[in-house]
């Protein structure tokens, strides 16, 4: 099912345009900008490693960068190597906004983005943006600028909040479907789902939208091994902690099957986005899980149940090695949603934290 919305796009690009120049003038800012000074000393002791293993990806003399600031929640980051720049989407401002690698401006690329979350970039170079609320659908941009609607519903009925996306080799397009973008009004228009469960979905070359994986509780994050022979997807709930569940996809590459958990968050951490390197390791977006101790503290004269784990300790990007084995963390100031490879040579990091956009060198390569 696709179809094209012409002037509908039109409306955007002119919205979009006019918020530009704007942004342009006032720094982008539509939420809180936040000062960071990087560590002066190399190497850089927010990166940590955790297996020497770790120390071929670590380049001594690279530190974390802060590049773009001001947003409210920062997500779906996606690098067009063509224009030297990245998208990132910031859900409660229903913006897409464009870092110019060049230039080092940051500025609004789309306003009234339907409260766009994940992104990517298909086989063609053109974005693929899930529409977190309100439309509820995947879409395509294409090259003249016209939205190609991809899927907006399952079984003649609607999509739950379409979370992230990635694009397979075979031009398939897979993307998780949880309740996040209708369970309230800060990340788009509270609604009732429509769909029985939240599902993991394929749309395949010809259009057709089927249901890969019906058993996972939101699933949220979702990538490919670099031999595209498995699939991995982040469960936000329900197993009890947030994990990564392994898949193996068919000889087709049509379905999946062998579920297999794959990495454990523990009762802390939260696993979000991630992306695979061409070694096949995942560098996983990480943070506190926002869990609650099972008895409060004295706080200034109050009982206050603290947070599992404090926030400053987990906010950053883990880095697991194919067997599932943490090797390296990436510490930030704040949490790290998602999180994608760009650069001219595809080696730097870029990622989507809470108000922030931060980037970092690597010696490694996405794998897509």
């Amino acid at each position: 099912m696709q179809h094209e919305e012409p002037q509908a796009d039109r409306r955007r690009l002119l919205t979009a345009a006019a918020g530009a120049g704007l942004a342009a003038f006032s720094g982008a800012a539509l939420g809180q900008s936040f000062p960071y000074t990087p560590n002066q000393r190399y190497p850089d002791p927010a990166i940590q490693v955790l297996d020497p293993s770790f120390t071929r990806y670590r380049i001594y003399s690279s530190t974390v960068e802060q590049v773009a600031s001001g947003m409210r929640w920062a997500e779906g980051p996606v690098y067009f190597p063509d224009g030297g720049y990245l998208l990132v989407s910031d859900i409660p401002n229903n913006r897409i906004m464009k870092y110019d690698e060049k230039t080092g401006a940051f500025t609004v690329f789309r306003a009234n983005a339907n409260y766009a979350n994940g992104n990517t970039r298909d086989r063609q170079g053109r974005l693929v943006t899930c529409e977190h609320s309100v439309t509820r659908r995947v879409v395509r941009t294409e090259s003249n600028g016209r939205i190609t609607v991809l899927a907006d519903s399952f079984e003649g009925k609607r999509l739950n909040a379409p979370n992230d996306v990635v694009v397979k080799s075979d031009d398939s397009i897979w993307f998780t479907d949880p309740t996040f973008g209708i369970n309230g009004e800060w990340e788009g228009s509270r609604a009732k789902p429509e769909q029985a469960t939240t599902n993991v979905y394929r749309i395949a070359p010809d259009g057709k939208v089927t249901a890969v994986i019906t058993d996972l509780v939101n699933p949220n994050g979702l990538a490919f091994s670099p031999d595209e022979k498995k699939l991995y997807v982040v469960e936000w709930k329900g197993t009890p902690n947030r994990s990564i569940w392994s898949y193996d996809v068919s000889a087709d590459g049509t379905g999946v099957s062998n579920k297999t958990k794959f990495i454990d968050a523990a009762d802390q951490g939260a696993l979000d986005g991630f992306r695979v390197d061409r070694d096949g390791n995942l560098w996983c977006g990480w943070g506190s899980n926002g869990a609650l101790a099972a008895e409060p503290v004295e706080m200034n004269g109050r009982k206050v149940y603290p947070l599992r784990g404090r926030s400053e300790d987990l906010d950053g990007v883990m880095v697991f090695n194919p067997q599932g084995r943490a090797i390296g963390f990436i510490r930030l100031p704040e949490r790290c949603a998602n999180l994608t490879f760009g650069g001219p040579k595809n080696n730097r990091l870029y990622m989507a934290s809470c108000h922030s956009l931060y980037a970092l060198y690597v010696e490694s390569h996405g794998a897509v």
